[in-house]
């Protein structure tokens, strides 16, 4: 359809983010902290038994103009994590800091004129348009709740921003239901740009929407990221969607991050074992592999309950690598190499950071089952080669100081000598 072909993006009228301030590198969001637990109330008196720990203590920052890419499991907390910093939910724990003010618990009132900073796009294109509403009032909603008066007037901006988004603008006075599922899609986007935002997260944008939109769409968010200045945080399943659109990339497990790192480091080197089986399920688009051995790895069993999430490393009861110190210790997400951050006590392609505990448990024996030899090997081979390369800097840099070390010593035995000789000369005296 006419509607859904590529169209030339006019700039946003009143836009006050440039390519030059998208490229400062200044911090937009910072989240700190963030949890998010809903209680579980059973009996006549619905008293607390439980808690469902849907996102449970994670951090991380937000440049002005970059794209952050969320990827994991259903589940895993991904969604919950995108309306706690829309602050569509209540943190029950943790910090949500925007242009350095914190947001966290402000009420409706005081958020009120954030919302036109931080807009969300939902993922159903379907459910999240009301059906008894036209375009036009569905686009315009957030001028009237805002209180905005657009130059020209609602409806010639409410046409404008139809426009932006590819759809025709004569469309203002029709019903969702007359549209397909891309083209609702990007009523959603439309709705969200119209208060110019800083921000906008959007919740699997394109999952529900046929193979052949999803494409026009991720190039619609990019061409207008590149145009607008937006900043986004896109939750996504589709690994190939995140590459394309991402430029740092969050991978959430179980309610907790556990690696971040930019786009290459992650795809061209994975450090953490759930991002490499993720990684290894990734279909590759080439006839020529017709036949050849997958190598695949398949996880054992599913995602534990968020009720009662395994002690230490969540990750432990699927893991291949995992050992005592797994169950009983949690890892930090530590910054192992420049730009990649990972919560893992045995990295892949990276040296062992618990060298001493070896033993690994029987889940893990039976995990490792499950996985490619050549797989297995790779891993081994380039850990102990990056554990080679790390020992030697740190024989290398050490080695300066045991000479100055040394020397030293030698001087002061030297300062000495004299000394202690009077004093035996003068015992023996």
């Amino acid at each position: 359809m006419s509607d859904e072909k590529a169209v030339s993006i006019p700039k946003q009228a009143g836009s006050t983010l440039t390519e030059d301030s998208a490229g400062d590198g200044e911090v937009l969001l910072r989240v700190s902290g963030l949890k998010k637990h809903f209680p579980i109330r059973k009996g006549l008196l619905q008293r607390q038994t439980g808690a469902v720990r849907a996102v449970d203590g994670i951090d991380f920052e937000v440049r002005k103009g970059e794209t952050l890419g969320v990827v994991g499991e259903s589940g895993c907390g991904k969604s919950t994590m995108g309306r706690l910093i829309t602050r569509l939910l209540e943190p029950t724990g943790g910090t949500v800091e925007f242009e350095g003010r914190d947001i966290t618990h402000l009420g409706v009132g005081q958020m009120r004129p954030m919302r036109r900073d931080v807009q969300m796009i939902f993922q159903d294109p379907y459910s999240s348009l009301n059906p008894r509403h036209t375009i036009g009032t569905i686009v315009g909603a957030p001028f009237k709740l805002q209180g905005v008066q657009p130059e020209g007037g609602v409806k010639k901006e409410v046409q404008r921003l139809l426009s932006v988004v590819g759809l025709n603008p004569e469309h203002y006075n029709r019903y969702p239901h007359e549209f397909s599922g891309g083209q609702r899609q990007r009523i959603g986007i439309a709705r969200a740009l119209a208060l110019n935002p800083k921000l906008v997260v959007a919740d699997e944008p394109v999952s529900a929407l046929d193979v052949s939109i999803q494409a026009q769409v991720v190039n619609l968010l990019d061409d207008l990221q590149e145009e607008l200045g937006l900043t986004y945080v896109i939750i996504a399943h589709d690994l190939s969607v995140v590459r394309h659109v991402s430029d740092r990339i969050a991978v959430m497990y179980l309610g907790k991050i556990v690696e971040l790192a930019d786009r290459e480091s992650l795809y061209t080197a994975p450090m953490h074992p759930y991002t490499k089986a993720l990684m290894s399920a990734v279909p590759i688009p080439d006839p020529k592999r017709r036949g050849v051995k997958s190598e695949r790895i398949l996880l054992r069993g599913d995602v534990p309950s968020p009720i009662a999430p395994p002690s230490g490393c969540r990750f432990h009861t699927r893991c291949w690598k995992a050992t005592e110190v797994c169950r009983t210790t949690e890892p930090p997400l530590l910054e192992l190499k420049p730009g990649q951050r990972v919560a893992c006590h045995h990295p892949e392609n990276f040296q062992d950071q618990q060298p001493q505990d070896t033993v690994l448990l029987s889940v893990a024996k039976e995990a490792a089952e499950l996985v490619a030899d050549e797989v297995l090997a790779e891993s081994a081979e380039t850990s102990a080669a990056v554990a080679a390369v790390a020992a030697e800097v740190s024989e290398a840099a050490e080695a300066p100081v045991a000479e100055d070390a040394s020397e030293a010593a030698a001087a002061e035995d030297d300062a000495e000598a004299p000394a202690s000789e009077d004093v035996t000369d003068g015992d023996n005296k």
